[in-house]
């Protein structure tokens, strides 16, 4: 396992006048690279041959940009030493996590990484301190989880999809016997496998309003700041139970998923702030206890506000939530510093300050 020693001797022959943010092109590439230029740090911008226009089309953008054959090729210890020579600090995001791999991350990538490396696993719920884990300790609400027999209302299946590693396929069920349907057709139309259908999860389906709680934890100045809130956009989910009636839906019998696609901006009514604070703050306490040095940076709690105004955490993001969106619709970074910006600014303003203070090595692994 790559080890802090490793990273400070990378960072001791860095310039640090000549700072460069790396991430993948994939996932919210473009809104780290936009923060990364509004704070004039120059950026890295590493592409796979063929998924590479945005990249090269929003030329104010990428200072560099390095097209690879494949994602996993960054493992190459030639392109890590290209780099290390430009003085990349690497963002990570959710593709990141899943063309790069957790065990090549903690084992192979000699790259300091803005924020914990040693974090990123705990997003899968197969993990051994994985979310659930890191809720219960942090004494947080989350839906209960069910094995199939146990199936007696409404729920939701979990299951990576089989021919897309970064979607997950899931769906709804309502009983055993709806699970069991509904897993055998999936199976035989491809869409998941026997194989990932073991390792599945399945939670009860909270009822309520759904928010994505965006948070940043800086170091530097051992303070919580809450970034903003936005909402999914799903495919073919969304548009499909809003534009038609319950009949025609009926009528029609099409297979739903709900892949994400989008994003829209939210706000939550000012009285639920408190509640949204207190859970940052157990969470950012357990995960610093849990998973040494603890949360730096961006993370999101998706979360789901029912009738009694209790808050569930269905699912957490320890790493760019890749919400774009909050950049030019969130009041909550305008309340701390007078101007409205997102994610990727907000990580670009923690590595300036790091810089400036020679602290880099206190916000990377």
């Amino acid at each position: 396992m790559i080890n802090s020693a490793q990273i400070l001797d990378i960072i001791n022959n860095y310039d640090n006048k000549n700072i460069n943010i790396g991430v993948l092109g994939s996932h919210s590439a473009l809104e780290v690279m936009d923060g990364a230029v509004d704070e004039s740090i120059r950026t890295v911008c590493i592409c796979q041959k063929g998924r590479e226009t945005p990249y090269l089309r929003f030329k104010r953008l990428s200072d560099t940009v390095v097209i690879l054959d494949k994602f996993i090729d960054i493992i190459n210890p030639e392109i890590q030493k290209q780099l290390r020579n430009l003085n990349v600090l690497m963002i990570a995001h959710r593709s990141f996590s899943v063309y790069i791999g957790y065990d090549n991350i903690e084992n192979e990538f000699l790259i300091p990484i803005f924020g914990n490396r040693y974090l990123l696993r705990a997003e899968e719920r197969t993990a051994p301190k994985n979310q659930y884990y890191l809720l219960n300790k942090s004494k947080i609400k989350h839906p209960q989880l069910h094995k199939p027999q146990d199936i007696s209302g409404p729920s939701i299946v979990k299951v990576q999809e089989a021919k897309r590693n970064l979607e997950r396929a899931f769906f709804f069920v309502n009983s055993y016997d709806d699970y069991l349907k509904k897993t055998q057709t999936k199976i035989k139309n491809g869409l998941i496998s026997k194989i990932d259908l073991e390792s599945a999860i399945i939670e009860e389906y909270i009822i309520g309003t759904y928010f994505n709680f965006n948070f940043f934890y800086s170091p530097l100045k051992k303070d919580l700041e809450f970034l903003g809130i936005e909402r999914r956009l799903q495919t073919n989910l969304n548009d499909f139970t809003t534009s038609l009636t319950a009949k025609q839906q009926l009528e029609l019998n099409i297979e739903l998923q709900n892949i994400e696609i989008g994003h829209t901006p939210a706000s939550i009514r000012e009285s639920m702030l408190e509640k949204v604070f207190e859970l940052g703050d157990k969470f950012v306490n357990t995960v610093s206890q849990e998973y040494p040095p603890g949360l730096i940076g961006p993370f999101s709690l998706q979360s789901i506000v029912t009738k009694d105004l209790d808050i569930y955490v269905y699912d957490i993001s320890f790493r760019v939530p890749g919400n774009p969106i909050l950049s030019t619709t969130s009041p909550y970074t305008k309340y701390y510093y007078g101007t409205t910006f997102g994610v990727g600014r907000r990580i670009a303003m923690e590595i300036k300050e790091a810089i400036s203070t020679d602290r880099i090595k206190d916000i990377v692994t």
